[in-house]
């Protein structure tokens, strides 16, 4: 089958059996070059052999296989099926082999996961902090916030496209007018929108944030319209200080791609025309943004929000990125400050920007009642019946976490986000597809997400079946049992391949681990959040530094 094919709408109504498809053999114009990235990984090869896999496709459809799966340079381009109707109709066939063979026996190969919403923060956290956990839990493609600089995330970027070093593929997320030279008025005239997006466009930009363009419907509506026709997508963070002019249904409606986390929803079914603010509330202090955030979930008309704001959210075409992990602490901030990871694998700076703080984004939690995460644990029941409704009846929720941020740890969040969307109703595949296919249909990449001939080999090798368990994607697996009864813990995700280099992923998380240790030197004299749980003793004993 031509890969122009594999490509083709029409031929994505098949896809439900996989199939086998002989090899691309003009795939790569220039000559490929096989790097080695220390003991981290290796690749892309001309012939990458993984065999006796189990594969998740990544459309929703249950495992299959074993399959023995090809990879040329940076694309699958080979699946040849063994399962048993299959071996007994065709006869013994020899194995493939290749410049290098993957034993994948036993285990399981799903798409690398997209995310749609992420962070990097700055320094002191190392870039490849957050690359290597993202990698070692199953995130190869990322929309990541240009926290570093327009400058630094483009090039970033291209040396990720280019394999220079060991990251997910990136598409920075940049604010409408980033890169160019038009000035704030201009930016502010929905009749240059074309204009500034064609510039971006052509600057290499593939997503525009909205965030805080909510006070002008007209001037949203000609960003969204203009990005469509330039290929580039539009993604909304809807502000609480603007859903009074731009809501959910708004916002949907006037042509953005996808809505970041939870806002403008609930603010979408009220019995008033605005969010019930107290008298004292200030936007700018995030105590009490949070705190209101939560709230308006409790007194929203919950009938019409699963009436009539999910269907004005499906006939507008709209995906969902709930990224419901970097919210979770508001509901149990004990929880999310002691998290078994967090020792071994929490950055210290990570720590510092989380601990209560007014002066930092996302460190709220200072004066954070049971009544806020009441309400917050209200909150999240609600939200989480509406992305069921929306999925259930055909709305595209995709993945993202908005991680590195409000105590949510960079990889062991993509694994978590996947099990905050099975606590909304949804089932396993459903979760894991909205990761993989529907991540990359909503990104406008037709070739990633999806584990078949003539896409791109960006796979997950997995030790146990996710469809069966989400915590096997986490690095340190999950505790079960073999066929004899004994317990066990499975090894996650022994090898990420990215753009067909393979990585070795227990050397990426000990680079992690040795990241974080060094780390420690930044520990403040005073920490509210561990300071009443120190164990006392002598030097080197635990709680002690």
């Amino acid at each position: 089958m031509p890969l122009s094919l594999c490509r083709a709408t029409a031929a994505l109504a098949v896809l439900a059996s996989l199939v086998t498809q002989a090899p691309l053999s003009a795939q790569n114009a220039s000559p490929l070059v096989t790097k080695k990235f220390g003991d981290l990984g290796e690749g892309p090869y001309r012939s990458l052999v993984i065999r006796n896999a189990m594969v998740i496709p990544g459309h929703g459809g249950p495992p299959a296989g074993p399959y023995d799966i090809r990879v040329e340079g940076n694309m699958i381009t080979e699946m040849v099926p063994f399962d048993p109707v299959t071996a007994e109709r065709a006869g013994a066939r020899p194995r493939m082999t290749g410049d290098r063979v993957i034993d994948a026996t036993g285990k399981f190969v799903m798409p690398g996961m997209i995310d749609l919403h992420t962070h990097i923060r700055t320094l002191p956290q190392e870039i490849e902090y957050v690359y290597y956990l993202k990698l070692a839990m199953g995130v190869t493609t990322m929309v990541n916030a240009a926290d570093r600089g327009y400058a630094d995330a483009m090039r970033e970027a291209k040396r990720s496209a280019a394999n220079e070093m060991i990251a997910p593929r990136m598409y920075p997320l940049v604010s409408y007018g980033a890169g160019t030279s038009f000035t704030r008025l201009q930016l502010d005239d929905p009749a240059l929108a074309p204009q500034v997006v064609k510039a971006m466009a052509a600057n290499g930009n593939r997503v525009i944030s909205m965030d805080p363009l909510g006070w002008s419907l007209e001037l949203v509506t000609a960003i969204a319209k203009a990005a469509k026709a330039n290929a580039m997508i539009t993604s909304f963070h809807l502000q609480p200080a603007n859903t009074a002019v731009t809501q959910a249904v708004r916002a949907a409606c006037a042509g953005v791609t996808m809505i970041e986390h939870h806002y403008g929803y609930a603010e979408s079914a009220l019995d008033h025309n605005t969010q019930d603010f107290p008298r004292d509330y200030a936007y700018g202090n995030e105590n009490d943004r949070f705190r209101e955030a939560g709230r308006v979930w409790t007194y929203t008309n919950k009938d019409r929000l699963l009436g009539a704001v999910v269907d004005s959210l499906l006939r507008c075409g709209v995906t969902m990125l709930p990224t419901r992990v970097v919210y979770e602490a508001n509901r149990d901030v004990l929880r999310a400050t002691s998290l078994p990871w967090t020792e071994k694998y929490t950055h210290q700076a990570l720590w510092n920007w989380n601990l209560p703080n007014p002066a930092f984004h996302g460190a709220y939690h200072y004066d954070w009642t049971s009544d806020d995460e009441y309400n917050w644990t209200a909150a999240y029941r609600t939200w989480g019946d509406l992305i069921y409704e929306f999925n259930r009846r055909g709305g595209r929720v995709a993945f993202g976490t908005d991680d590195n941020y409000i105590w949510a740890t960079p990889g062991f969040s993509s694994v978590r986000e996947l099990q905050l969307g099975r606590e909304t109703g949804m089932n396993t595949l459903e979760v894991l597809k909205s990761a993989t296919y529907n991540s990359a249909q909503t990104l406008g990449e037709p070739t990633l997400g999806f584990v078949r001939p003539g896409y791109k080999a960006d796979l997950l090798i997995v030790d146990g079946n996710p469809a069966a368990n989400l915590k096997f994607l986490y690095s340190f697996g999950d505790l079960t049992l073999d066929k004899s009864g004994a317990m066990y813990r499975t090894k996650g995700i022994v090898h990420t391949i990215k753009d067909g280099v393979v990585l070795e992923n227990a050397n990426l998380m000990r680079e992690v681990e040795r990241m974080v240790q060094a780390s420690r030197s930044l520990a403040p004299a005073a920490d509210p959040v561990r300071d009443p749980f120190k164990v006392s003793g002598p030097p080197g004993a635990p709680g002690k530094r």
